[in-house]
């Protein structure tokens, strides 16, 4: 009884007749579909990564060089000699939008004690792009495209071709912290001073 009453009510809305046999094949996929379908929560995304690791010795400085969109340099010889917070990001992503704010906060409350800096994951065919994300954010420390090498997560900073990340570097060049994922002011903050205390 049932099945006629959904059969009739299938055909009225589609207009289509439906033959029994078809119908309750559709039926029975429909509801074993429904049965393999999991109750459960899908799985929380990892959560980001974060090491701190002191320099050795003998471990060079990290060697990077990019130009900034002013047409300055961005190097390891312009930041030596202050703590430095190098954000990766892309335009197109919310998370980094949301970085960019947290890092121009930070900018703000540390500046000249702190370089900060945001490395654009993007081709510089991007630019115009890249321009209109700095003003409506207004970010006022040097930004910078991405050369080949670290778009392709080698380069100087290996194993960043993600956004957001963030790297700081302590004020020899050395790379002290990586943050995988958002990090937010508080946890910058923590960070920073985590490098500046050694």
């Amino acid at each position: 009884m049932p099945f006629a009453f959904l059969r009739r009510a299938s055909v009225a809305r589609a207009s289509v007749p439906v033959a029994p046999g078809r119908f309750a094949s559709l039926l029975a996929a429909s509801l074993l579909l429904s049965a393999c379908v999991s109750e459960k929560a899908p799985e929380a995304p990892p959560a980001p990564t974060l090491s701190v690791a002191p320099a050795g010795p003998d471990t060079p400085p990290v060697a990077f060089g990019w130009t900034d969109l002013r047409g300055k340099p961005l190097t390891t010889e312009t930041v030596r000699g202050r703590v430095t917070v190098i954000a990766f990001l892309a335009t197109y992503d919310v998370a980094s939008q949301a970085q960019a704010r947290f890092l121009t906060s930070l900018s703000k409350r540390h500046t000249p004690r702190l370089n900060v800096a945001i490395v654009v994951l993007e081709q510089e065919t991007n630019r115009p792009l890249v321009e209109a994300f700095v003003d409506a954010l207004g970010i006022d420390y040097p930004v910078a495209f991405a050369d080949p090498a670290t778009l392709a997560g080698k380069g100087p900073f290996q194993g960043l071709h993600h956004v957001p990340a963030v790297v700081i570097l302590d004020k020899t060049g050395h790379e002290r912290a990586r943050r995988l994922g958002l990090a937010k002011e508080d946890e910058l903050e923590l960070l920073v001073k985590d490098v500046e205390e050694g």
